[in-house]
């Protein structure tokens, strides 16, 4: 969705890829305001040691909503993440909008990852595959609270890769 503004981009150190992530999410509550996705957080490990290392992760982020609490860290099995696809909800006219809702990525290999988020939305397209690469950036696109209106919080994102 295009609610909101880019926040800054933020990279992993370098030498560093991503091989995990975390999520902000706010649980559906009901009758009220939802939000889902608030914000994505990224774990970059050193590039030689790879995803065996993710106890030893640098953790980078771009905007993040305000509501929500961090997921647990999913991370690859071995390499790093190379693709992604996000969950997005549609505009829903007098309803109540989220926007982006929930994220996949897929590993070095074959393996991918989904968040622990809403089931609300549709699935779009995946990213283009870092090719001989990892990501190892971010930047997010997020709605300010609206006050009185209909909140949305975390609306897009872009992944960069590094070689």
């Amino acid at each position: 969705m295009s609610w909101g503004s880019w926040g800054f981009r933020s990279m992993c150190p370098s030498g560093r890829y991503a091989a995990g992530f975390s999520l902000k999410v706010e649980r559906p509550i009901g009758a009220g305001d939802d939000t889902a996705l608030n914000g994505i957080r990224l774990h970059c490990v050193d590039r030689s040691k790879g995803a065996s290392s993710i106890n030893d992760y640098t953790s980078i982020e771009s905007d993040v909503g305000k509501w929500g609490v961090w997921t647990d860290i999913k991370s690859c099995n071995s390499g790093y993440l190379t693709a992604f696809q996000l969950r997005v909800e549609s505009r829903q006219g007098a309803g109540d909008d989220t926007a982006a809702n929930n994220i996949k990525f897929t590993c070095t290999g074959v393996n991918y990852l989904e968040g622990d988020s809403t089931a609300w939305g549709d699935w779009g397209n995946w990213s283009p595959t870092c090719m001989g690469k990892g990501i190892c950036g971010i930047q997010t696109r997020i709605e300010a609270p609206q006050g009185i209106g209909d909140d949305t919080a975390l609306n897009d994102v872009r992944m960069f890769c590094c070689d």
